[in-house]
């Protein structure tokens, strides 16, 4: 453990005031990827997580929910000492709620970088947990210090019916940019644009990435539709969550994305 005075007061990513006595004991997780983090920092911590929360894969906890509309009255039955939620995947007015009935929640940022979303996690796990910091952490920091010449332009599709990609300032699209692979979109003002499939088409792009989260692109659902264009189906895990899987994410990913295939 951390050798944090309680008495500090406490404030999440967002300036919130975040009020714990003491390390807290019962934690329920809204956002997949610090569920992978906290259970892998702390086995046991974790006292409830939504229905996406796959990582570790042994958990098994109370589910609440999705993290977009969690059921806040089973959040609350966990009796947590603390909830940790994310300002783009949670609704601030079921942080409101849970905060009101006196529970205390840490929000993260939607972190726009790699180096960000780590420092974001760090401060969570050693600041607001009380916890010590892992060796995943500091693997993936270096494993994504120093960003790679750009030698490749991808479209990142994040869904279909409609088309929805990775635009700009996305961890996403910084994790690509580090493997030299620059996003289309990284100058549309919208962080995920929605354009037609015939824009898509006419984009100045290399490749496209497709990942298997939140959409599952396969090999025979997302590539036709970018027909001449290279591909590469990635883990989605490994582009999008910042957690323990970052630190193997940097080899998996530039090695499947250089094996870009037609």
């Amino acid at each position: 453990m951390c050798s944090r005075r309680r008495h500090d007061v406490l404030v999440d990513d967002l300036g919130e005031p975040v009020p714990l006595a003491s390390p807290p004991k019962r934690v329920v997780s809204l956002v997949p990827s610090l569920t992978d983090a906290i259970e892998a920092t702390s086995p046991g911590l974790v006292a409830g997580a939504t229905d996406y929360c796959t990582h570790p894969p042994s958990l098994d906890v109370p589910r609440v929910g999705g993290s977009k509309y969690p059921d806040v009255d089973k959040v609350l039955d966990v009796r947590p000492d603390l909830v940790v939620a994310n300002a783009e995947e949670n609704r601030p007015d079921d942080v409101a709620r849970i905060r009101a009935d006196g529970v205390p929640v840490w929000v993260t940022a939607a972190a726009a970088t790699v180096p960000e979303g780590l420092g974001s996690v760090r401060r969570l796990l050693t600041q607001g947990l009380d916890l010590a910091e892992p060796d995943w952490l500091v693997a993936a920091e270096e494993a994504w210090r120093t960003p790679e010449p750009v030698w490749a332009r991808a479209i990142i599709p994040v869904w279909r019916r409609p088309w929805i990609v990775v635009g700009r300032d996305t961890f996403a699209g910084d994790v690509l940019l580090r493997l030299g692979v620059a996003n289309v979109y990284a100058d549309h003002p919208d962080r995920y644009p929605r354009p037609s499939l015939e824009e898509l088409n006419a984009a100045a792009a290399d490749l496209v990435v497709l990942p298997d989260e939140p959409y599952a692109f396969t090999a025979d659902d997302g590539p036709e539709a970018f027909p001449g264009l290279p591909y590469a189906l990635v883990n989605g895990r490994h582009l999008t969550w910042c957690g323990p899987s970052l630190a193997e994410a940097h080899e998996a990913l530039s090695a499947g994305i250089r094996r870009s295939r037609r």
